[in-house]
């Protein structure tokens, strides 16, 4: 039995979690929104990458590097002094602002370029729809960066909720504002849909800044703040870093534009599913467990933190991966299955879904402990575990592409993550010179029973009320809901009778004081 000496991060994931459900389910509405629209198509093809590219940029800058050098060192300017803090703030702000117009001129300049790296397989015909969508999408990059400063300056403030529900707005615009766009724009009209989105994503955050009393606004950069330099030093390896980790998709993407028409959807409308739990669970917890890591007063206290983290990411990851693996074909029917989406989509999708939830644990894994890396300040050592992720997801996928084809390419990013995230967890215990006991033997036996009597009364219920493709909509989900019902249940019992530490946690977290 461990220490419960953080009780707190579960208590701010779970609120990012509660947020993230918002946003995520609107997320999926979407893509069903799309997908009705468009299908499995050569148009749904050029847009998907050039949402990609814009979201390349978008992750480096804005989400990425930013969050890993910002977020540790506000988290302790803000210990000092907060007037400081909020200074170091919007002096970054200035400098992001800066890099961020620089790279949206250069992504709209050098789209042609992208888009032939990205997918050489293009006819001319798509290549010059998706040169056109890619312009039209880069300025997005403009309002993602601005609130992924504001949402790294309100989780270190101690605020989860609001920053993880704000992309439910932008879905919610996207969303309404989509059918007319798109029926006077075509495929167009769902890039101006995403710039509506964007808008609307920072503006939610921003404006909830105010009631935090830490407005951001461009103010001069103090450039001989020690703190600035410090983000700065800390930025630019980490950018290369994950510019590295950014080539994953274009593998995809790459290899994709060489399958069949509506191959590179297929694996999209999977990733979309796969985000779900991915930003429910593993995201909000690598969020919160990071100003957490960054403040650890000694390295026992921040080996107890990342063992709590990692532990709790797989406590609710693992009977998830489970879950949608076990119902994927029905998932997809329910969600997706309507007007231009046809059986072959349907079938490809729910197999690159199943294979891509296989690789769920280990991007749990892997990305809390990113965030610890990030929180020691070990730019070379993040670095070389994103190039080993880079590296072994290329040639997985050149490996598996060949006999396995779309599932291929969604097998192979999980596989690597998860030797990324050993690898990490490698450089993590070489730094703290202490063992991290992340995972006991006896563990990994709980958790084998937990998701055997998972999946083993999952398979009774599927006998008992087989799942009815023409029933209407709420019997079908009825249905799902039935399964992610009883899942829950059955893993909740057996959980609590092995005595998980994680039920111990989320009673401190919400304790009354």
């Amino acid at each position: 039995m461990q220490n419960n000496k953080n009780p707190s991060m579960v208590k701010h994931a779970v609120f990012m979690m509660a947020g993230t459900l918002m946003s995520r389910i609107l997320g999926l509405a979407r893509e069903v929104l799309v997908a009705a629209f468009f299908g499995a198509t050569k148009y749904m093809d050029a847009f998907n990458i050039a949402y990609t590219l814009s979201n390349l940029a978008r992750q480096l800058l804005a989400e990425g590097a930013l969050s890993a050098a910002f977020v540790p060192v506000f988290s302790q300017a803000l210990e000092k002094s907060r007037e400081k803090a909020l200074a170091l703030a919007r002096g970054t702000m200035t400098v992001l602002l800066c890099a961020t117009c620089i790279v949206v001129g250069l992504g709209i300049f050098f789209a042609p370029g992208l888009v032939k790296i990205m997918a050489p397989g293009f006819d001319p015909e798509n290549h010059a729809l998706t040169v056109g969508l890619t312009r039209l999408m880069f300025p997005f990059l403009i309002f993602i960066s601005i609130e992924a400063l504001t949402m790294g300056e309100l989780n270190s403030l101690g605020s989860f909720f609001v920053p993880a529900l704000s992309p439910a707005f932008s879905n919610l615009v996207f969303i309404v504002t989509a059918p007319f766009f798109a029926a006077k724009f075509g495929v167009y009209g769902l890039a101006l849909s995403v710039l509506c989105g964007g808008f609307a994503h920072f503006l939610t955050q921003w404006t909830y800044s105010f009631r935090m009393k830490a407005v951001l606004y461009p103010a001069k950069p103090n450039l001989n703040d020690p703190d600035l330099k410090r983000i700065l030093k800390l930025f630019l390896p980490y950018a290369a870093g994950l510019s590295l980790n950014q080539v994953n998709p274009v593998i995809s993407r790459m290899l994709g534009s060489f399958l069949q028409e509506g191959s590179i959807s297929v694996l999209n409308y999977s990733n979309r599913i796969l985000q779900l739990p991915l930003g429910l669970f593993v995201i909000a917890i690598s969020q919160a467990v990071l100003p957490q890591l960054s403040r650890a007063k000694d390295d026992e206290d921040f080996t107890d933190t990342l063992r709590q983290a990692v532990r709790f990411a797989l406590f609710v990851v693992l009977p998830a991966s489970l879950g949608v693996i076990a119902i994927s074909d029905e998932f997809v029917h329910l969600v997706f299955v309507r007007g231009e989406f046809s059986g072959w989509a349907w079938s490809a999708t729910s197999s690159t879904l199943a294979f891509s939830m296989l690789g769920l644990p280990g991007m749990a894994c892997s990305t809390v402990v990113m965030r610890a890396l990030y929180a020691l300040s070990m730019p070379k050592e993040a670095f070389k575990v994103t190039a080993f992720s880079v590296g072994s997801t290329a040639l997985l996928s050149f490996i598996l592409v060949w006999p396995m084809g779309y599932n291929g390419l969604a097998l192979a990013p999980g596989i690597a993550f998860t030797l990324s995230g050993l690898l990490g967890l490698y450089y993590v215990k070489k730094k703290l010179a202490r063992p991290l006991r992340i995972i006991t033997w006896e563990l990994f036996g709980d958790y084998l029973v937990a998701l055997a009597v998972i999946d083993a009364s999952v398979m009774i219920y599927r006998w008992a009320w087989p799942y009815n493709t023409d029933a209407g909509i709420g019997v079908r989900s009825l249905w799902v809901l039935g399964v992610i019902a009883l899942s829950a249940g059955v893993y909740s019992i057996v959980t609590k009778l092995k005595g998980f530490e994680e039920w111990n946690l989320l009673g401190q977290a919400f304790k009354k004081k």
